[in-house]
């Protein structure tokens, strides 16, 4: 098979910069603040974002427009043979679905991945999706195999928290100010299409603990066969506090000896939900042939 180009959006926490040493081209997603439209890692940074959410702007996320897709399908048309597009969770954003829609019109040239990531389970895709082109492997070929593995995950997230959860409506306004005043850590997973409650704990110490031992049961019994095979990558990802998500690192390392921990900010679309000061543990089957 001839070049095959692969695209992904920021939402897999894969900065410009980073997109362009690796060859992978990243849509920029959108966000309204107090009305006016920022791109992510263009015009908005991640210190700027958090310096907004600070400051109790108004910010909304959305989703790259049709047109904006299909200019960056049709320039990389014009170098490459396929188009391999891995946009974030269907059952996050309706990204996905535009996506795939917009697909119809490039039938045999752009393949659009529907595999049920985020963040940093994203980018692990679209380390996946390079290492099967660099294998031979065609737009059909990769779209099947990441589809077929796309439940291969698993997400936890403890909030510092819970403003951004009653602002967006999933817990109401008292729940919010029990949890406040008890300092209730609710821990949160996504495993595949949505963000669920997985429990709720006293303090971000034992949410850390919950989360800790909720990953060592998903390796040793969900992923027990991906892990005596050495297919399971553990990753970490924080919203601005980075110092405590190394600490957290130290401890991870401690828990998970003989696993190389990748850490990165949590994209920002799901930032603007949970707000300042999470931390997530995750971890992701890597494809291998």
């Amino acid at each position: 098979m001839g070049k095959i180009a692969i695209v992904t959006d920021s939402n897999s926490g894969i900065t410009q910069e980073a997109g362009k040493a690796l060859g992978i081209h990243v849509l920029p997603m959108p966000f309204f603040i107090n009305e006016e439209l920022f791109m992510e890692d263009i015009t908005l940074t991640q210190e700027a974002f958090y310096q907004r959410l600070a400051q109790d702007a108004d910010i909304s996320t959305s989703q790259p427009s049709p047109g904006e897709v299909t200019d960056l399908w049709d320039r990389l048309l014009k170098d490459y043979e396929q188009v391999v597009h891995i946009p974030m969770s269907s059952g996050l954003s309706a990204s996905c679905e535009t996506a795939l829609m917009l697909a119809g019109d490039y039938e045999g040239k752009v393949f659009v991945v529907n595999n049920q990531r985020i963040s940093v389970t994203q980018k692990q895709s679209v380390m996946d999706a390079l290492y099967l082109r660099d294998r031979g492997m065609d737009g059909v070929q990769i779209r099947e195999i990441l589809e077929k593995e796309k439940m291969e995950s698993s997400i936890y997230i403890t909030l510092e928290t819970l403003k951004y959860l009653k602002k967006g409506g999933r817990i109401t306004p008292a729940a919010a100010a029990i949890g406040t005043v008890l300092k209730v850590k609710p821990v949160l997973q996504i495993q595949g299409e949505k963000l669920d409650a997985f429990a709720k704990v006293r303090g971000k110490k034992q949410a850390k603990k919950v989360m800790l031992k909720a990953m060592q049961e998903d390796l040793d019994k969900r992923f027990a066969d991906y892990v005596s095979k050495g297919e399971m990558c553990l990753m970490l990802a924080y919203t601005g506090n980075e110092e405590e998500a190394l600490e957290f690192k130290r401890e991870v390392e401690a828990q998970f000896p003989g696993y190389e921990i990748i850490m990165d900010p949590l994209s920002l679309s799901v930032a603007c939900h949970i707000g300042h000061g999470a931390l997530a543990i995750a971890c992701a089957k890597k494809v291998c042939l």
